[in-house]
C-alpha cells in the first residue's frame, strides 16, 4: 500500500530523471535554501521569489513548481504578469480581478485529444468530414 501524503521511491525517481514532473531536486534544494514562498493558484502550482545575485539585473528571481506536468500555459494571468515582472505585487497581495474580455484560463490542449485538427489534417480519421474537403483552387490543365 502507498502512503499518499509521504513522497516515496516514484517520486524521488521522477525528480532525479524528468524535468516536466513538477520540480526536479537541483530545484527543490534551491526552492529550500533561497525561496521565498509567494503563493498558490487554483491549479496548485507554487510561486517563490529570491533576491538576484546579480547586482546590476533584476531585483529578485522567481520561479513557479508545477503541479504535475511543467507547462508554461499552465499559469493564470494574474501569476504571468508577476513572473514576468509586469506588476511587483503578487495576486495573493493585491485583489486580481479578471476585466470583462479576458476569458477564463484554459491550458495549452497541444499533443492532447483536444487539440485543433483541421479537415484534411493527417490527425483526422478516414471520416466523412475529411473525405468532403475541397483543395482551395483548381490546379490548371493545358487543352
Amino acid at each position: 500500500m502507498v502512503d499518499k501524503g509521504r513522497p516515496g521511491v516514484l517520486d524521488f525517481l521522477k525528480q532525479l530523471f524528468t524535468w516536466w514532473n513538477g520540480q526536479t531536486l537541483g530545484l527543490r534544494w534551491f526552492t529550500a535554501r533561497k525561496g521565498e514562498f509567494v503563493g498558490e493558484d487554483e491549479f496548485g502550482n507554487k510561486y517563490y521569489r529570491a533576491p538576484s545575485a546579480l547586482p546590476d539585473s533584476i531585483a529578485e528571481h522567481r520561479w513557479v513548481v508545477y503541479n504535475g506536468y511543467a507547462e508554461a500555459s499552465a499559469i493564470p494571468p494574474g501569476w504571468h504578469g508577476w513572473m514576468h515582472h509586469t506588476v511587483d505585487t503578487p495576486p495573493t497581495e493585491t485583489e486580481y480581478t479578471a476585466r470583462e474580455w479576458q476569458k477564463p484560463h484554459q491550458p495549452n490542449p497541444t499533443g492532447s485529444a483536444a487539440a485543433y485538427r483541421p479537415a484534411g489534417s493527417i490527425a483526422v480519421a478516414a471520416s466523412k468530414a475529411a473525405a468532403e474537403v475541397k483543395p482551395d483552387y483548381e490546379a490548371w490543365q493545358p487543352k
